[in-house]
């Protein structure tokens, strides 16, 4: 089992994948549109209705991050198909991985209703008032029981 060593605690020479529990084997993250509106708010709610799909904001720069570890990775956290890994996997080096990494975000959304919430905040509610106009609202409004037949 890997250490829990700090990047400046692995001994000069070692490989620090050999200190690693493989973080960067576990998710995928893809760059999203920042939001314009509630509708991109409602899309952001979607994804988070999924299994293992969370959303996070750095720099500025929103991303969806799916939760997943990749199918080739072993029990050793090393890459079943090293020699003919992805070119993302290739490109990617361990001089700004995340291996003693934090993961603090500027935002961070793993539900629903959060993403709701922040977009409450600043648009107002997504479900309308009663005495508000319905083409004034994104959504109709929640729908009532069915109705019993007698």
């Amino acid at each position: 089992m890997p250490n829990r060593l700090k990047r400046d605690q692995v001994p000069q020479g070692e490989n620090l994948c050999d200190h690693c529990t493989a973080k960067c084997c576990h998710y995928f993250a893809l760059p999203i549109d920042q939001p314009a509106g509630r509708k991109d708010f409602d899309y952001i709610r979607w994804y988070l209705l999924h299994d293992r799909a969370t959303i996070f904001v750095e720099d500025h720069s929103w991303y969806l991050l799916v939760h997943t570890t990749c199918k080739h990775l072993q029990d050793d956290h090393r890459c079943g198909i090293y020699e003919t890994r992805p070119q993302i996997c290739r490109d990617y080096t361990t001089d700004e991985c995340e291996f003693d990494d934090d993961w603090c975000y500027e935002q961070y959304f793993e539900t629903p209703e959060q993403v709701d919430e922040y977009a409450d905040a600043l648009y107002g509610p997504q479900f309308p008032a009663p005495d508000q106009d319905p083409k004034d609202s994104l959504r109709s409004r929640r729908p009532s029981g069915l109705p019993v037949v007698g």
